[in-house]
């Protein structure tokens, strides 16, 4: 049997906060109760005063002493055997790093995202700016990326979920990982995702920006999302009909087995103003609006009639204002559309310098072509 934290009850502290103090005890030589309340403090501090954060930790203390897990001695706090093993089984098993640095980035973190049962390989990542920000999406997005999850990876595998959530999320399971766009389309159509969505330039600044807002802070860089993600993990665990000034207290002979585990700090999907899904159309209907609106700006001769993308955007754009579409994520449809047969691309070969800004507008990059048109079918 693991042996963990004990269950909370309406008078114990949250699980997560009992964890934090487990966490940080868990070095060479123990922790005294001041450098416990000081380190711990930023990722308590939005939901405790100072002076209830120090009775919280004084009292989860306790309550580790209790459960046999740790032992104080001359204000300063180590774990027992039990409690060594205790927070192996919380954050990952062995060998548990010694250094508190390497427990709260790696470990700790970890187990905020709901990763503990990661390989230690893997788990090491999370020390690294691009290693954490990449957790952090793949697990909000629910992403599996194939290899080293790459800046690049991670802007296709943003991409098509973007892709997906376009088409009201009807694709599931059909997209993959990889769109087809360029990387500087696939960029843009990622950035669809952020609650401000704009050209982020490169697939880092990209990515930064993503991985903070899931994890809830402006700042991109790695202390600053760490803390966000921390702070979330408590933030969840505390229920506001229990506060969390006492520690968990009840006893269970040294090892007791914890019921209730702190939800990941990070939650699955976009928190963003965006139309319901059911609102936007399947492959199917958005082809039939695609191709209705096409045939009423047709150009041409009979065999080789074509509308310009951008004037069937305007069209589409007109006549389903509920769809909620941006023209970057219309390009990005259409271009799924042409890959899976529902309608028909073509590129400019001859450019003509009096429509020049229409072939502008209507440019989309897909793989090593460049799509202006869309045919239409003789009638």
């Amino acid at each position: 049997m693991n042996t963990a934290l004990a269950e909370p009850r309406a008078d114990v502290a949250a699980p997560a906060l009992s964890l934090l103090v487990l966490a940080r005890a868990a070095v060479v030589d123990g922790v005294t109760q001041g450098e416990l309340v000081r380190d711990l403090a930023p990722y308590v501090a939005h939901k405790l005063a100072p002076a209830a954060w120090r009775e919280a930790a004084a009292r989860a203390i306790a309550g580790l002493t209790v459960q046999g897990l740790a032992s104080a001695a001359r204000n300063r706090l180590e774990l027992t055997a039990a409690g060594w093993q205790a927070a192996q089984d919380e954050l990952g098993g062995k060998p548990l790093p010694r250094a508190w640095g390497e427990i709260r980035d790696v470990r700790l973190v970890a187990r905020a995202l709901g990763l503990e049962g990661e390989a230690v390989g893997r788990a090491k990542r999370l020390a690294k700016p691009d290693g954490l920000r990449a957790a952090v999406l793949q697990r909000a997005y629910g992403m599996k990326i194939k290899g080293a999850p790459s800046a690049a990876r991670l802007r296709e595998g943003l991409a098509a979920v973007a892709l997906e959530r376009a088409f009201g999320n009807t694709l599931k399971g059909h997209v993959g990982s990889r769109t087809g766009l360029s990387p500087k389309a696939g960029r843009l159509l990622a950035a669809q995702l952020s609650r401000r969505p704009r050209d982020f330039g490169t697939d880092g600044r990209l990515v930064a920006a993503l991985a903070a807002e899931q994890a809830g802070t402006i700042q991109t860089d790695a202390d600053a999302l760490r803390t966000a993600i921390l702070r979330n993990f408590v933030a969840q665990s505390l229920s506001p009909a229990s506060p969390p000034q006492a520690a968990a207290s009840r006893p269970a002979g040294g090892d007791a087995a914890m019921a209730q585990r702190a939800p990941a700090a990070v939650a699955p999907g976009p928190a963003l103003a965006r139309p319901a899904a059911a609102s936007r159309p399947d492959l199917d209907g958005f082809a039939d609006a695609v191709r209705s609106a096409a045939s009423t700006r047709a150009e041409g001769w009979p065999g080789n009639r074509k509308a310009f993308i951008s004037h069937v955007w305007q069209v589409v754009q007109a006549e389903n204002p509920q769809w909620g579409l941006t023209d970057i994520e219309f390009k990005a449809m259409l271009a799924e559309a042409h890959r899976t047969g529902y309608v028909a691309l073509a590129n400019a070969d001859l450019k003509d310098k009096k429509n020049l800004k229409d072939l502008q507008d209507s440019a989309v990059a897909y793989k090593n072509t460049v799509w202006h048109f869309v045919r239409v079918e003789s009638e």
